[in-house]
C-alpha cells in the first residue's frame, strides 16, 4: 500500500492537464490508466475519425500544435501521437495497465484500489471522461433476430457490415458522421433523427470554431447559464473534420441518398420501427438555434470592427424534410440488416464507492467540484466551460480545480490538530 497526497484516474488529455497543474503547484500525485496514455483514443474510435477541432485547438497547458497545418484536423493515429508526446513532454507520472476496481472513503481521505496495488491519499480526480457507455434505447430489445446491431464505440469501418442496408439512430456528431461513410459505401442508410445542433464549418471564411472562440462563446461558464443540466445534455454539434472543411448536415445527407426519418419511437411485434411525426419541427428547431448563433457572431464582428475584412453575413437553407416522412419501417424483410445506436454515452463509475452518484449514476458536483471532500471531476461536458469536453477546454479546468484542491488540502492541513503538531 502506498501513501500520497492525490490519485489521478485517467491518461486522456484531462487527467494529463490535471497532472500538469497539480506538478507546477508541487502537489504529489500519480495518474492510474487502464491500458496506455489515451487508451479511449486508441480502441473506441471508428478508423476514419478525426478531430472535430482544427489542429490550432489542441491546446493543453505548456504545450500546443506544433506543425504547418493548423486548419487541419488531426487524424486518430495523429490525436493519438499527440496525447503520447504531451505525457512524455510534462513527464506526468502514469501507471499504465493499472484497473481501479474501487475508489472509496478511508480515514478522512480515499482508498483506491486497484488491479495492480491499493493506494492511500488525500484527493482523487476522475478524469475517465463522459463517453464510457453507451447508451441504449429500450427499444433496442425488440430488435429482430436478424438484424445485427451496434455502437459508435464497436463501429471500425463500413466493411465490417453485412450488406444491405443500415439504420443509423441518432443525429448528433458520431451519428451523422458514421450515416454519411456507411452511404457512401453503397450501403443505403436511414438516419433516425432527434434533437440535433446543426452548424456550418465555415462560415464567413472562418472555422466556426474559431468564431466560437474568438467570441468568447467556448469559454461561458457553468454558473452563467439558466439551465446548467440542459446545456449539459445538449446533443454535441453536427461537425466532422474532413480535410476539405466541407459541411456535414442533414441537407449534405440527403444528397448523397440519405433517408430521413423521425426519432425512433418503438419496435412494435411485429417488427415495424415506428418514427416520431415531429422530423419537421425538430429540423426547423435545429436551423433557428443555428440562425441564433450566427446572429451572436455578427454581432460579435460588428462590435470588434472585423466586418471590413470578413464577408458578410450570410444564412444557409433550412433543412429539407419531405412533406410527410415515413412513420413505419419494416425490419422483418431483410432491407435493413444492421442497427447503430449512436444515441449518445454516460460515464462509467460502477468502480466508485463514494456516495455521490444521483438516481442517473452521474456524480452530483458544483463545476467539478464533487459532494465529497476532495473528490473532483475532469473533462465532463460543460463541466466549467462550454468547452470542458474539449482538450482545449481541459486547460482551463484543471487551473481552477487543481487551485481548489490545494485550497481544501491547506485547509485540511490547519483543522487537523495531529497534522499541525507533526509539522511542528
Amino acid at each position: 500500500m502506498e501513501r500520497l497526497t492525490t490519485v489521478v484516474i485517467g491518461a486522456g488529455q484531462a487527467g494529463l492537464a490535471m497532472s500538469w497543474w497539480l506538478a507546477r503547484r508541487s502537489i504529489d500525485h500519480v495518474v492510474l490508466e487502464r491500458g496506455a496514455v489515451g487508451n479511449s483514443w486508441k480502441t473506441e474510435r471508428w478508423d476514419s475519425l478525426t478531430l472535430l477541432t482544427p489542429n490550432w485547438q489542441s491546446r493543453l497547458p505548456g504545450y500546443g500544435y506544433q506543425g504547418n497545418d493548423p486548419d487541419g484536423f488531426r487524424t486518430m493515429p495523429e490525436t493519438i501521437g499527440f496525447i503520447e508526446q504531451y505525457a512524455r513532454a510534462i513527464a506526468a507520472p502514469v501507471h499504465p495497465d493499472t484497473r481501479v476496481t474501487s475508489v472509496r472513503s478511508r480515514r478522512g481521505g480515499y482508498e483506491v484500489v486497484t488491479d495492480q496495488r491499493i493506494w492511500q491519499c488525500d484527493s482523487v480526480v476522475l478524469a475517465t471522461g463522459a463517453c464510457n457507455v453507451p447508451v441504449i434505447p429500450s427499444v433496442a430489445s425488440a430488435v429482430p433476430a436478424g438484424v445485427k446491431t451496434l455502437t459508435p464505440l464497436a463501429y471500425r469501418n463500413p466493411g465490417q457490415l453485412e450488406e444491405g442496408g443500415v439504420l443509423v439512430v441518432g443525429a448528433s456528431a458520431s451519428g451523422i458522421q458514421i450515416a454519411d461513410e456507411i452511404q457512401r459505401s453503397g450501403r443505403p442508410v436511414t438516419l433516425a433523427v432527434g434533437e440535433h445542433v446543426r452548424v456550418p464549418r465555415v462560415y464567413r471564411g472562418k472555422d466556426i470554431k474559431w468564431w466560437m472562440d474568438a467570441s468568447g462563446v467556448l469559454d461561458q461558464r457553468y454558473d452563467e447559464v439558466d439551465d446548467i443540466v440542459r446545456a449539459r445534455n445538449v446533443p454535441s454539434l453536427q461537425l466532422a473534420g474532413y480535410p476539405d472543411r466541407r459541411t456535414i448536415d442533414l441537407n449534405s445527407l440527403t444528397a448523397i441518398g440519405v433517408n430521413l426519418v423521425g426519432r425512433l419511437a418503438a419496435i412494435n411485434a411485429e417488427g415495424k420501427a415506428q418514427f416520431s411525426g415531429s422530423l419537421r419541427n425538430v429540423c426547423a428547431l435545429a436551423d433557428l438555434k443555428m440562425n441564433r448563433l450566427l446572429g451572436t457572431i455578427d454581432e460579435w464582428a460588428t462590435a470588434n470592427g472585423r466586418d471590413s475584412d470578413l464577408p458578410a453575413p450570410h444564412r444557409f437553407a433550412a433543412t429539407e424534410v419531405e412533406e410527410s416522412p415515413p412513420l413505419l419501417l419494416d425490419l422483418t424483410h431483410g432491407k435493413i440488416k444492421t442497427i447503430i445506436w449512436a444515441t449518445g454515452f454516460r460515464p462509467d463509475y460502477s468502480w466508485l464507492d463514494v456516495p455521490v452518484l444521483d438516481r442517473k449514476g452521474q456524480v452530483r458536483h458544483d463545476g467539478g467540484v464533487a459532494e465529497a471532500p476532495g473528490l473532483y471531476l475532469m473533462g465532463l461536458p460543460f463541466l466549467r466551460r462550454r468547452k470542458s469536453s474539449l482538450i482545449d477546454g481541459v486547460g482551463d479546468d484543471a487551473r481552477d480545480l487543481s487551485a481548489h484542491l490545494a485550497a481544501y488540502l491547506r485547509d485540511r492541513v490547519l483543522s487537523s490538530p495531529e497534522l499541525i503538531a507533526a509539522r511542528g
